[in-house]
C-alpha cells in the first residue's frame, strides 16, 4: 500500500497553540503524539521535513539501556531516579514495538535481539558485568561465548557477545514518517521546510518566528538534537554532533544472509570506536561507524566500513555496495541524554549517543507529562540547566584525533 503524502506544508501566517515544539524528528514527534492524544493543541516546526535528520538517517538499531550499565547510572543519580532511568531505557524498545502495533506503522520492525560484541578479549569482562547488572534486573540477556557468537554472525572476529533480546531492529525513516502520520491523526500540526529563526516572550507566551509566519505558543520543546543550533542561548554548545556514516549493499543471495546474521539481530562492537551493522528485510547488509566530520553521500567514500565487512565475511568479496550516507548525532560529555528545563515552561531533549531510536521516543510521553504537569510532575529522568561544554570550538580536530588515534590501536591490535 502506498502512503498518501504527508501534509507537512510549510508555514504561512500565524498560528496559536498550547505547545511549540521545534524539530520533527522521533524526539519531537513522539512527544507531539503524546500531547495531542490528550488534547494538547500542538505545533511542531522543522527547518527540513520530519525524519530528515538523524532520526531518518541512522542505522535502524532498537537497542535497550544507556552507555552506563545500571549501576553506575544508580551510582550517578541515586538509587531512586537511577533505578527509574534504567527501568525506562531498559524497557525503550517495548515502548517502541509496542507503539509501532498501536499504530500500525509499516516499518519493517522485528523484535530480533541487539548483539553486544566483543572484538578483543578483554573487552568480554566489560559485557560479563553488563550481563550480571541486566540478569538481576531480570532482563532477558544472555552471554556467549566465541562458538555461540560466531554461530549468531557467521564470522570468527568476536571474543564473546551479550545478546539482549528486547532490541530489534526497523526502518528509520518509515519509521519517522508512521510516527508522523499518527501524530497528525492524533490532531497535531506539523510545518516542513519552515525554520525556526527567532524565539521571543511577551505577554507571558513564546513567539517562535519563522520566514513567512510566527507560533505563539504557551510552552516549547526544543527537539533538535545532533542538528540544534543558537535559537538558543547556549544549547548548541551543550553536545558535540558527530557524524556517523552507513553503507548499505546489494541485496545478498538468501543462503549468504543466512550465513552472516541467522536471527537478523542488530549488532554493535563496545569498545572506543564501535562498529553496528544489521541485515534489512531486503538481504541488504547495512555497516554503520564513524565517519569523517562532513556529510557525505554514496557509498565510495564509506570504503572502510565495507572492507571491514569483507573481512568479517570473506564470501562478501565482490558484492556492489550502492548506497552510503552519513548524519549527525549527538553526544554529551557524561554520555547520558540531556533534558534541560532553562525556563518553567521550556524544556530541551538531546544527547542520546548513538542511542537514539529507543530512547528519543519513549521520552516522548516523559516530556508531554512534564511539559503538561511542570515541575510536579513524574519525569524518570535529570532535569538540569544547560552547561556549555569547555572549548566547545575544538570539537571537530579532537573527534578526527581521537578516531585516527583509536583505528590505529585497532590495527596494531593493541
Amino acid at each position: 500500500m502506498v502512503e498518501p503524502p504527508l501534509d507537512v506544508r510549510r508555514l504561512d501566517g500565524d498560528r496559536t497553540a498550547s505547545v511549540a515544539i521545534i524539530g520533527a524528528g522521533l524526539t519531537g514527534l513522539s512527544a507531539a503524539l503524546h500531547l495531542a492524544e490528550q488534547g494538547v493543541k500542538t505545533v511542531v516546526l522543522d527547518s527540513r521535513t520530519p525524519g530528515w535528520g538523524a532520526s531518518g538517517r541512522n542505522g535502524g538499531q532498537v537497542n535497550p539501556g544507556l552507555k552506563h550499565d545500571p549501576g553506575r547510572i544508580m551510582a550517578d543519580f541515586g538509587p531512586d531516579l537511577g533505578a527509574r532511568m534504567a527501568a525506562l531505557s531498559g524497557q525503550a524498545p517495548d515502548f517502541v514495538f509496542n507503539l509501532i502495533k498501536r499504530h500500525q506503522i509499516q516499518c519493517e520492525a522485528i523484535q530480533s535481539g541487539t548483539l553486544r560484541a566483543a572484538p578483543r578479549p578483554e573487552l568480554v569482562a566489560a559485557l560479563r558485568e553488563t550481563h550480571d547488572q541486566w540478569l538481576h534486573r531480570k532482563a532477558p540477556v544472555a552471554l556467549l561465548d566465541p562458538s555461540e557468537t560466531h554461530a549468531m554472525t557467521g564470522t570468527s572476529r568476536y571474543a564473546g557477545a551479550l545478546l539482549d533480546r528486547r532490541g530489534g531492529q526497523l526502518h528509520p525513516l518509515k519509521f519517522t514518517l508512521g510516527l508522523a502520520r499518527a501524530a497528525l491523526a492524533a490532531g497535531a500540526t506539523i510545518h516542513g521546510e519552515t525554520p525556526a529563526r527567532r524565539i521571543r516572550r511577551t505577554d507571558g507566551n513564546w513567539h517562535v518566528e519563522t520566514p513567512a509566519g510566527t507560533v505563539h505558543a504557551e510552552k516549547l520543546i526544543l527537539a533538535t538534537n545532533g542538528y540544534t543550533d543558537d535559537l538558543w542561548p547556549g544549547l548548541r554548545r551543550a553536545i558535540l554532533p558527530v557524524f556517523s556514516a552507513i553503507t548499505a549493499s546489494a541485496p545478498l543471495p538468501a543462503a549468504t544472509a543466512r550465513d552472516i546474521m541467522p536471527g537478523r539481530s542488530v549488532l554493535y562492537e563496545i569498545g572506543p570506536i564501535t562498529v553496528y551493522y544489521r541485515l534489512d528485510a531486503e538481504n541488504r547488509l547495512l555497516m554503520g561507524g564513524r565517519s569523517v566530520q562532513r556529510p557525505v553521500s554514496g557509498a565510495a567514500p564509506l570504503r572502510y566500513l565495507s572492507d571491514y565487512a569483507e573481512t568479517l565475511w570473506p564470501a562478501l568479496r565482490g558484492i556492489q555496495w550502492t548506497h552510503g550516507w552519513s548524519g549527525q548525532l549527538a553526544i554529551t560529555r557524561d554520555h547520558y541524554p540531556h533534558v534541560h528545563a532553562p525556563h518553567e515552561t521550556v524544556l530541551a531533549c538531546l544527547g542520546y549517543n548513538g542511542r537514539g531510536v529507543a530512547m528519543s521516543t519513549a521520552l516522548g510521553p516523559e516530556l508531554a507529562r512534564r511539559i503538561i504537569g511542570g515541575a510536579s510532575a513524574r519525569f524518570d529522568m535529570p532535569v538540569t540547566q544547560i552547561k556549555m561544554i569547555p572549548f566547545h570550538g575544538l570539537w571537530r580536530p579532537a573527534v578526527r584525533a581521537k578516531v585516527a588515534y583509536e583505528r590505529m590501536r585497532d590495527w596494531l591490535g593493541l
